[in-house]
């Protein structure tokens, strides 16, 4: 014990004043805030970690070795476990990798979905009951009246692709804009997953279904407002290959 520390008193900490209590918290190094029941506390608990230093220092290093000492054979089991698996696993792996005369191969690491090992896979194109190919693209909530889209629809049905991108870009009604990328994108669906040439194919089906009513409302005369419906339109556009010669 330091000589700025000084034993507990026979009756106990409780026995001494706050103020008493606070020079011996100080002395000690320790916070001297809070009430006597924490200060005593607080000298109680510094005086039985004292008392576990002391005797900590009174064991013997002999003894103290011992305890800390690791035990290190536990771990070589393991270590040769280990060392034991690898040389089968890579035996396994080099195996169906040797060459027919004997001589082994290069190993080679094997790409989970690239396009060196992966085979190109085409999905059936869809047909009708004569065998026609069947290719359709289809947009929603175009920002256009069903009415206004069905009229520049009735002018490219049954027409070649050619033809009827012809007839878009020169269409004057706005909507022609929507239904040329429609169009071109159906056509490239059918380039893509089918390989198959605007030339090869004509417009089989094409068609507008109305979509929802977005309202609004415009302010008028004397307080009243009058309701603006703003309509949408879902458009679909299909490609096959029959009758496309003319």
């Amino acid at each position: 014990m330091s000589a700025d520390r000084r034993a507990a008193p026979e009756a106990g900490w409780d026995s001494l004043k706050v103020d008493e209590l606070k020079d011996e918290l100080e002395a000690r190094g320790l916070p001297k805030s809070g009430k006597k029941d924490e200060l005593v506390a607080r000298l109680e608990e510094e005086d039985s970690r004292g008392g576990e230093t002391a005797a900590s220092e009174a064991v013997p290093e002999a003894v103290a070795e011992e305890v800390v000492a690791p035990e290190e054979p536990a771990e070589e089991p393991a270590a040769e476990e280990v060392s034991a698996e690898e040389p089968g696993e890579e035996a396994a792996e080099e195996e169906p990798e040797e060459a027919a005369d004997g001589a082994p191969a290069p190993r080679r690491r094997r790409r989970r979905g690239s396009a060196e090992t992966t085979p190109e896979r085409r999905q059936a194109a869809p047909r009708r009951e004569d065998g026609a190919v069947v290719v359709s693209a289809r947009a929603r909530y175009v920002r256009s009246a069903p009415r206004k889209a069905r009229l520049v629809m009735d002018h490219i049905r049954g027409k070649r692709v050619e033809q009827a991108q012809a007839i878009l870009r020169h269409a004057p009604r706005a909507v022609s804009t929507d239904i040329l990328k429609l169009l071109n994108s159906a056509v490239a669906n059918a380039e893509s997953a089918y390989e198959l040439g605007p030339d090869e194919l004509r417009i089989g089906r094409a068609f507008v279904d109305e979509g929802p009513t977005i309202k609004r409302y415009r302010p008028r005369a004397l307080g009243r407002a009058t309701r603006i419906n703003k309509r949408t339109s879902h458009m679909t556009i299909e490609l096959t290959t029959e009758g496309n010669e003319g």
